[in-house]
């Protein structure tokens, strides 16, 4: 199985942006971890960081190209603002998965909104860098 994660604006971050809510643990960090998880399950795993809009963009219509079965995507803020990665992401049709570190939910009103989770299979929010791991599992042996 081939996943990509996608992670954007400012999740380069971690660890420095706002410890209150998104821990200390590192960019770095969340990539080893997943990185080592999907390693465990066999998982073909490609992980990317951009805080540009259509970098994120290009990926996922790339993601269509190289035949990826699930996309894991933590867009950051452009959760929020972006018609252009809910409509890459309805355009390629690949099982997609939306993870929030924090609950988006119970932070300030605009974010309460999110574009993908008009198209994603399925949202994990508030379970911090664990969200990747349960997203990974969604995808790879379904939702028990």
């Amino acid at each position: 199985m081939k996943i990509l994660v996608i992670n954007g604006a400012n999740l380069n971050f971690l660890g420095i942006r706002e410890p209150e809510i998104y821990g200390n643990k590192t960019y770095h960090d969340l990539c080893d971890m997943i990185n080592e998880y999907a390693k465990e399950l066999d998982v073909d795993i490609n992980i990317l960081q951009s805080n540009h809009e259509g970098a994120l963009v290009d990926a996922i219509q790339q993601a269509y190209f190289d035949g990826v079965d699930g996309i894991i995507i933590n867009a950051g803020a452009f959760t929020h603002t972006s018609v252009a990665i809910l409509d890459a992401l309805k355009a390629v049709k690949i099982k997609c998965v939306e993870v929030h570190i924090s609950n988006i939910n119970m932070r300030d009103e605009f974010r309460k909104f999110s574009y993908i989770s008009l198209v994603a299979d399925k949202v994990i929010m508030g379970k911090g860098f664990d969200g990747y791991l349960d997203a990974i599992d969604y995808l790879v042996k379904g939702d028990h």
